[in-house]
């Protein structure tokens, strides 16, 4: 009986252990950043029509934040320089400020995207981003300037 009692007690924590990935929350985690990744509980961001805890829509919402707003119709993040250009926004790979990083084959060919928070003068570039360490969690990276020639940027209009 006694051992019941403890099974019942211990389901919630391991479905919580389950779906979290506590190491990246208490620091220590694999964003490379500040070690620590939260759990992203604001309501829908209005207008922002890609999917709630993707990447996509951190972005978007970021985006629309700084003033800023991009289209809702760039698809999966695989998708969104192609559609950016074509929407004539400049892409090239170099970071700036509010900028989208973005890489295209990761993640089963759905791609990646974060929000280029700032850039130091040495380079270095600072993205924050959604759904990398965890569904709807938010971290930061501090990525040096020799890695920027590997990802694609959207800039403004």
């Amino acid at each position: 009986m006694l051992g019941v009692l403890i099974a019942v007690v211990a389901m919630p924590m391991a479905a919580v252990l389950s779906i979290t990935n506590v190491s990246a929350l208490v620091g220590g985690g694999p964003d490379g950043g500040t070690g620590i990744a939260t759990l992203y509980t604001d309501t829908a961001y209005p207008g922002d029509l890609y999917d709630y805890g993707n990447c996509t829509y951190w972005a978007a919402m970021r985006r629309a934040q700084v003033g800023e707003p991009i289209p809702n119709t760039w698809g999966n993040a695989a998708t969104w320089a192609v559609r950016a250009l074509l929407n004539g926004y400049r892409v090239d790979h170099t970071p700036s400020q509010y900028a989208i990083m973005q890489i295209p084959n990761v993640d089963n060919g759905l791609g990646h995207v974060a929000f280029v928070e700032s850039v130091d003068p040495d380079g270095t570039w600072h993205i924050s981003e959604m759904n990398v360490v965890g569904f709807d969690e938010v971290d930061n990276k501090a990525m040096p300037a020799s890695a920027a020639i590997g990802y694609n940027f959207i800039h403004e209009q």
